[in-house]
């Protein structure tokens, strides 16, 4: 029997669905350091993932692997070229968590605007005394700019919403999409610099790769307008969080709202000290429903791509498809 490494803690009966196919080494505690992830990966012809860095080193350290399967749809923590240079498959987790995401991009990018953490803490803290007609101002959703950062799948869930709202929108991508496309969601493509200057509420919904590392940083902050809000369903690292923080404390932008971070679960410690900011730790695919799809189809591709299962041979969302079916090397 084929062998796997569940690399994380997952709902069990996914993992008793891989136990059908699959000699299965769960790892149902905390991630697992690096070395101690090399050596249980060893003899496995698979494994699942969830954000785990997987790289040559640890590749070389498991010569038998074939597939590993990310229950995410970025792929950051994978080497993609040393996957490549092995013929090793890689899969994400693709669309079941757009609108989940896109639901949560939204819910954070209103509390962002409309100060709802901060009043919390202001309630809990015995300050609210008193009806004022300043108190706890913020910034009008309804009608307002709406600037996305990344239109795919889940950028374009973002752009939908917006007609409920009567916004306007206007989007920068690696390229444009389609006419059509645009034409659906009434967004207008712009350079960055020229939606950070336009935008009153600006989404970040890109893949992270080295190219876009720093994309919004001191320069791009610059451009916002100071009652601009800035919100990050991306990946830690598309942001400057230092720059973040200093533009938040000098009040260069409104507010932020953060579901990803630098070097997480570590958060910037500036970050905790300016109270304009809305902090998550990573939820935004956090709903049962959105998790169970997204470990199943995780669990999906690892059974089709180590040959087993109604689909063998043929896994519904592989990264790198162009291994599939060469030898090891």
């Amino acid at each position: 029997m084929q062998k796997i490494l569940v690399a994380r803690p997952i709902f069990p009966d996914v993992i008793e669905r891989l136990k059908q196919y699959f000699d299965v080494d769960w790892n149902n505690g905390d991630a697992l350091p690096a070395g101690e992830l090399a050596r249980r990966l060893a003899d496995k012809d698979g494994a699942l993932t969830a954000g785990d860095p997987i790289g040559a080193a640890v590749l070389a350290a498991a010569p038998k692997l074939r597939v590993v399967a990310n229950m995410a749809v970025g792929y950051n923590n994978f080497d993609m070229a040393a996957f490549n240079a092995a013929n090793v498959l890689g899969t994400n987790t693709p669309d079941v968590l757009n609108e989940t995401t896109a639901d949560f991009g939204w819910a954070l990018m209103m509390a962002t605007a409309r100060r709802i953490t901060e009043s919390e803490h202001f309630l809990r803290a015995g300050k609210w005394q008193k009806w004022a007609y300043d108190m706890m101002l913020g910034a009008d959703v309804y009608g307002s700019t709406l600037g996305i950062v990344g239109m795919g799948r889940i950028g374009q869930a973002i752009a939908r919403r917006a007609r409920g709202f009567n916004m306007r929108v206007v989007y920068h991508n690696r390229s444009r999409v389609a006419p059509e496309i645009e034409a659906e969601l009434n967004a207008e493509y712009r350079t960055k610099e020229a939606l950070l200057r336009e935008a009153d509420h600006v989404v970040l919904v890109l893949p992270y790769t080295a190219d876009n590392h720093h994309t919004i940083g001191a320069a791009e902050f610059a451009l916002m307008k100071p009652t601009a809000t800035l919100t990050n369903i991306a990946r830690g690292g598309i942001v400057d969080d230092a720059a973040l923080a200093e533009a938040l404390r000098e009040r260069r932008i409104a507010a932020a709202g953060l579901d990803v971070f630098e070097g997480e679960p570590s958060v910037n410690p500036a970050l905790l000290t300016v109270p304009n900011v809305v902090l998550t730790p990573h939820i935004a695919s956090a709903s049962e429903a959105t998790r169970r799809a997204m470990a199943n189809l995780a669990a999906d591709n690892l059974i089709a791509a180590l040959g087993a299962g109604p689909r063998a041979g043929q896994p519904p969302s592989p990264i790198n498809p162009a291994v599939m079916g060469k030898a090891r090397s």
